[in-house]
């Protein structure tokens, strides 16, 4: 750097070789942070495992669905990162949730359900420890919202609900269809197709939900058991244990 009529100056080519230092040193930066909060996230998620097995594997098969429908509407590699995010942290906050209710192999009680509908607050209060997560936790509050309003917990309705809580709310419902439990046997795709199909509208934002099928026909052809999340760097079975 040099002074030039008592001004601070620098050669253009030197000027632009720090500015590419400096923007290779933020990329960095953001690289570092974003592997040490998906170690965190990791080491969440594993707790959670340890707690219900099954919410844990639900969570991974959200993420799936809700993937496969970010890459049906178009998204961006880095919106897909964000939803992944979403969709697997959305139940998070089931970890706050007794073990009485969470693990329960019956049907809840109203009060019970009242207890469970807790949950997308708790993920939420979770996820705004970590920086940069700020979106992440408001899709996790909201990912139980419906478009009619009457969703939970703020009652947001239509384009009021955030863009990848909808998405969310399409592959967690999805999921819950086509898993068996205790108490039922899962529904078959082309059931839990119509019955989405049938609440589009009403419960589910109508513009997503023929995307979604469309996404999970071309998914259903490829006949893989398997599926991987990169976050996890795992393969998960798309089967509920």
């Amino acid at each position: 750097m040099q002074k030039k009529n008592n001004v601070l100056w620098m050669p253009p080519a030197n000027l632009a070789m720090l500015l590419v230092s400096l923007a290779n040193k933020i990329e960095e930066l953001v690289e570092a942070q974003k592997k040490a909060n998906e170690m965190a996230a990791r080491a969440i998620l594993h707790a959670l495992d340890c707690k219900d097995h099954y919410t844990f594997g639900h969570s991974m098969r959200v993420t799936y669905y809700s993937l496969v429908l970010g890459k049906q509407l178009g998204c961006t590699p880095s919106e897909l990162y964000e939803l992944q995010l979403s969709a697997l942290f959305h139940d998070i906050g089931k970890i706050g949730t007794p073990d009485r209710i969470l693990l329960k192999e019956d049907r809840l009680t109203e009060e019970e359900f009242q207890i469970m509908k807790q949950h997308p607050v708790k993920s939420a209060e979770i996820l705004d420890g970590f920086e940069g997560f700020e979106q992440i936790s408001i899709n996790a509050r909201h990912h139980h919202e419906r478009w009619d309003g009457k969703g939970y917990p703020d009652n947001l309705q239509g384009e009021e609900i955030p863009f990848f809580s909808r998405v969310i709310l399409i592959a967690d419902t999805f999921d819950a269809m086509t898993s068996t439990r205790p108490y039922r046997e899962g529904l078959s795709h082309e059931v839990a197709f119509q019955e989405l199909l049938d609440f589009a509208g009403s419960q589910f934002d109508p513009a997503m939900v023929p995307q979604f099928i469309e996404g999970m026909k071309k998914e259903d052809e490829k006949n893989k058991e398997t599926f991987y999340i990169s976050v996890m760097g795992e393969e998960f079975t798309k089967k509920a244990a």
